[in-house]
């Protein structure tokens, strides 16, 4: 993620040309759900693929946040069915979802305000602080 999102940064970008679009997202769809199951993060490598495809901001946001949508249900589904999920996270779920929501909300509005540079930067900036953290984390 340090990586891609370095990348990004320095304007380094990937174009996945639309004949490739089904296989390719066939491929990427099963390594992001290996390593979905693997890390519980599902960022990696769907994240550089959605970018790829060189979509508007807008129908981007909406892909990753499906993306996330049905990532995030299938490994609820998945801890439920491993009987990882208590009841004893039930309450901090849903704050975690509230305070996910709200910022959704937040999100759409600063994202018709922002010029399309400022909200690529943001993004890479985000995917670097984010893969930051979890590296950080691993060596803690």
């Amino acid at each position: 993620m340090i990586v891609y999102a370095s990348l990004g940064l320095v304007k380094g970008q990937f174009k996945i040309p639309p004949q490739s679009e089904t296989w390719l997202g066939l491929i990427v769809g099963i390594l992001t759900g290996v390593a979905s199951v693997a890390t519980g993060i599902f960022v990696i490598p769907g994240v550089p693929y959605v970018t790829a495809l060189d979509l508007d901001r807008n129908r981007m946001v909406q892909a990753l946040g499906l993306s996330f949508t049905v990532s995030t249900i299938t490994l609820a589904l998945a801890l439920a069915y491993q009987g990882q999920l208590h009841t004893e996270v039930a309450w901090p779920a849903l704050l975690a979802l509230g305070v996910a929501l709200i910022g959704m909300w937040f999100g759409q509005i600063v994202r018709s305000k922002v010029k399309a540079e400022t909200f690529r930067l943001c993004f890479f900036l985000g995917l670097l602080l984010l893969g930051g953290h979890l590296a950080l984390r691993g060596l803690l």
